[in-house]
């Protein structure tokens, strides 16, 4: 099998769907933003692929969820929020220069949503399609998890469009990810005049860090990384409070139980300090058994691609987790997700497109092949 015929897409078209929605700041949790993203990013599917888009509102925003009709069968499955907050787009509009397209969002994860609707847009059928856009997964997903859970069990698999790994390949794999808070609660006294009297929360969080930071095994891929705290109030008061916020990684079922009772059963180093610890690995690990039959069939569709596991989590890891063929990095190919160089090669759009086409005509079952499974059942 080779590339399905490619019809051909309008780049024009996709950049000015992109600068639609960059144009409208998105950033996680604020509410407002997010209700006017989701109104844009169902009127671009509703405008190229017809039909009705549904806003599903929640406490962190709306998702998006549109179906193409008939029995569900490939979920395409995206975000429209991101990390930058507003104002952004005043410091960094969109731009098209140099073959990239850049603006807050473009890379994580705005062109990929673009890139797939133009892609199912060239589809005559589009039955058994249909697309999922969460408002919170730059947050850990904690209000659309569920719905994702639902409709990655009702398809038959599913398509991330997350950015593309490095040099345009394709993420087989992900570590699972979670974020713990660790406070710490000791006593104030006077710094000067009885700073015994006190229980220094500070000292007892540098002993946390050191301990915590000991728990990472980077051989076998698990990295636990102390990543902000905080403590104190004044300069002349012992601290009665300290916060550590850890980020950790793994990539087996195994560590992240390890992990998880480890934080469950840190203890104080000074006597009458406290320990507190909230959070998890919200994230199950993505092995990369999850995409090896979608991957294949995506290298058949375009031989050369390559793929990767990456440290990175996605909603993909929620429906790996559930047993439902997952493959990731689908979205636009380019790079600095995060970061102020945020871009997208614009030359790989048209057949980042023409692949998702393929994948889903592909992966849905042909008449044909629905009359062979009913002569089977007789």
């Amino acid at each position: 099998m080779t590339m399905h015929k490619t019809v051909p897409v309008s780049v024009d078209a996709m950049l000015e769907d992109l600068r639609k929605l960059v144009e409208i700041e998105s950033p996680s949790r604020h509410l407002d933003a997010l209700g006017a993203s989701a109104k844009a990013v169902a009127a671009v599917i509703e405008s190229r692929l017809g039909g009705q888009a549904v806003l599903v509102e929640s406490e962190a925003g709306p998702h998006v969820h549109w179906s193409g009709g008939g029995d569900p069968q490939v979920l395409v499955l995206g975000h429209h929020d991101t990390v930058f907050p507003l104002g952004t787009l005043e410091r960094r509009p969109f731009r098209v220069h140099d073959g990239h397209a850049t603006g807050p969002g473009v890379f994580d994860m705005l062109g990929g949503l673009v890139q797939a609707i133009h892609g199912l847009a060239t589809l005559d059928d589009r039955s058994g399609v249909e697309i999922l856009v969460t408002a919170d997964e730059e947050v850990g997903s904690h209000s659309s998890r569920a719905l994702i859970e639902e409709r990655a069990r009702a398809c038959r698999a599913v398509l991330v469009f997350e950015g593309a790994a490095e040099g345009g390949g394709l993420k087989t794999g992900r570590k699972g990810c979670g974020t713990f808070e660790v406070t710490v609660t000791g006593r104030a006294s006077h710094a000067g005049l009885e700073p015994a009297a006190g229980v220094n929360a500070l000292i007892e969080a540098a002993h946390q860090v050191l301990d915590i930071a000991a728990l990472g095994r980077p051989e076998i891929g698990t990295t636990v990384t102390p990543t902000v705290a905080s403590a104190g109030t004044l300069d002349n008061v012992v601290p009665a409070e300290a916060t550590v916020i850890v980020d950790v990684r793994v990539e087996s079922a195994h560590e992240k139980e390890r992990i998880e009772a480890a934080f469950a059963t840190l203890a104080p180093h000074l006597d009458e300090a406290e320990i507190t610890v909230r959070g998890a690995i919200g994230r199950p690990p993505m092995p990369e058994s999850a995409s090896a039959e979608l991957f294949a069939v995506a290298r058949r569709l375009l031989p050369g691609l390559e793929g990767r596991a990456v440290g990175g989590g996605s909603d993909g890891n929620f429906t790996a987790a559930l047993g439902v063929p997952t493959l990731d990095g689908l979205g636009a190919v380019g790079g600095g997700a995060h970061a102020d160089h945020e871009y997208v090669v614009i030359d790989a759009m048209a057949e980042r497109a023409n692949l998702v086409a393929g994948l889903v005509n592909t992966l849905r079952p042909t008449r044909t092949d629905e009359s062979q499974q009913r002569l089977r059942n007789l």
